[in-house]
């Protein structure tokens, strides 16, 4: 048979009295419902000039609710339905979880075929008890450490997404996901990690966030020194040394290849002179991840013109520091 034959079979099937053809008296849906909540079964139809012989609903095959010159409903649904007996619409309230499932309509009409229907419940629970679980506390240290963490919560959960400071976290080298987002591996962690972690759990009625603080240990990482580069005699410089580090780091200073024994963030010059011209080093220290970095400012004097007393000054510095 060929394309154009089978065109014409189809359309004969459409048109032949007493083919039974589908109807669709009932949205598409799937339907969606809140437990406690409601929900109604519209129907498209208009009401007929003569009301309808019956109106039959069933739930995943068995009949529940009838309507001929009287209602008659299963024990399950009494006080909890209200039924439209010129369209066939359906209210149904105090929903539970157990109403989940396919509802179909049957509508004997007074005059011509019967008009049928079929659509789907989801009931979903509230949320409920949203925590983010992680295995015993652990010293985490970037590039060396993994961990792995949970997303649980009660309740009928549709989604879950992690997020990372309100930023929703994506699959990557590093980052991954069971099936369904339940569990997040971090492998290995890195001070991208470090912060606060939410886990947002959710359903098309209900919404809740967890959130957990998770310490990554790292750094230190761009250690700088900020302070003047030249100075004129006679001034006080401050020179403050930083770096992104968990735990805060130990500072320590050296100067012309010298320990200087100040161990903290701040060198300050009280009165600048010509020995104090060079070089500056900070050397950052994590006690945890027992990483170290170092950064070097060099102080020159000022390109002011200097008083003839701190000239000769530098001039027998250098000479000094020459016969050394």
């Amino acid at each position: 048979m060929d394309i154009k034959m089978l065109w014409i079979a189809a359309a004969l099937v459409l048109v032949l009295p007493g083919v039974c053809v589908g109807e669709g008296i009932l949205p598409l849906g799937p339907l969606s419902g809140a437990e406690a909540g409601k929900v109604t079964f519209a129907t498209t139809l208009q009401p007929p000039e003569s009301p309808f012989l019956s109106i039959s609903w069933s739930f995943n095959g068995a009949n529940i609710i009838t309507s001929t010159s009287t209602i008659i409903s299963e024990p399950g649904y009494a006080n909890r339905f209200s039924l439209d007996r010129a369209t066939g619409t359906l209210e149904l309230r105090k929903l539970v979880l157990e109403d989940s499932g396919e509802y179909a309509i049957t509508i004997t009409p007074d005059a011509g075929r019967p008009k049928k229907g079929t659509v789907t419940l989801k009931v979903y629970a509230p949320i409920t008890g949203a925590v983010i679980r992680s295995p015993e506390e652990a010293i985490l240290i970037e590039d060396k450490s993994s961990t792995n963490l949970s997303c649980e919560a009660s309740g009928s959960i549709s989604t879950r997404v992690w997020m990372k400071d309100n930023q929703p976290l994506h699959q990557s080298d590093r980052v991954t996901f069971s099936v369904g987002n339940k569990t997040m591996a971090l492998q290995p962690v890195d001070s991208s990690n470090h912060g606060t972690l939410q886990c947002r759990v959710s359903n098309p009625f209900s919404t809740m966030t967890a959130e957990r603080h998770l310490t990554v240990n790292y750094g230190p990482h761009n250690i700088s020194i900020t302070g003047p580069s030249a100075a004129a005699p006679g001034e006080r410089v401050t020179l403050e040394c930083t770096a992104d580090s968990v735990p805060r780091a130990n500072f320590s200073w050296m100067f012309n290849g010298n320990d200087t024994h100040v161990n903290n963030s701040m060198y300050i010059i009280e009165r600048f002179e010509a020995e104090s011209i060079g070089n500056y080093v900070c050397t950052a220290t994590n006690m945890v991840t027992m990483r170290e970095n170092s950064t070097v400012l060099n102080l020159r004097a000022s390109c002011s013109a200097p008083s003839w007393s701190f000239f000769l000054l530098l001039i027998n510095t250098l000479i000094l520091r020459g016969l050394k």
